[in-house]
């Protein structure tokens, strides 16, 4: 029995649906297509999938199927890294369906976009994850305080961020 609540606990990790505390609700005017493209990953919460990682980008690109394929590259210990992975499109505009190690599948939360799609604000199922994208490597203060506030009103504690080199 032991062994079930275990593997239940890490299935819930892996597929981004451990405990949530924080509002993780998606925007509801997103434009896949103009989502699509390159990213710069300005911010994140730390996790182990990517510790030690810097220089982090993704890319989004759609597929013929009309999912998206994501590449996830960046730099760890001087080498290159990279991921590759699939985002499943969902009825719910801004929540999509992203899987690096399938058959499993994760939340991805388009939480918080600008107009001009240059910043986005990104959850997952669970209150574990959060990341700040950009199309640009580096922020502006003023962008910053926008969006750790949206952060900070959804109940997610942006003291936790890790501001990663671009």
């Amino acid at each position: 029995m032991k062994k079930m609540n275990t593997l239940s606990v890490l299935l819930r990790r892996l597929t981004g649906r451990g405990q949530l505390t924080a509002d993780n609700s998606v925007v509801t005017d997103f434009d896949l297509n103009r989502f699509l493209g390159d990213w710069y990953e300005t911010a994140r919460f730390d996790h182990r999938f990517e510790r030690g990682m810097q220089h982090t980008r993704a890319s989004y690109t759609l597929r013929p199927d009309g999912n998206v394929s994501v590449l996830n590259t960046g730099v760890k210990d001087g080498k290159e890294k990279e991921a590759h992975g699939i985002a499943k499109i969902t009825d719910t505009p801004g929540l999509l369906r992203v899987s690096f190690w399938r058959p499993f599948y994760s939340d991805y939360r388009v939480m918080l976009i600008d107009v001009h799609y240059q910043y986005a604000l990104i959850g997952s199922g669970s209150d574990d994850y959060l990341w700040i994208l950009s199309r640009t490597p580096q922020l502006s203060d003023e962008t910053k305080d926008l969006i750790l506030a949206e952060a900070r009103r959804r109940g997610y504690d942006p003291t936790r961020l890790l501001w990663i080199a671009q």
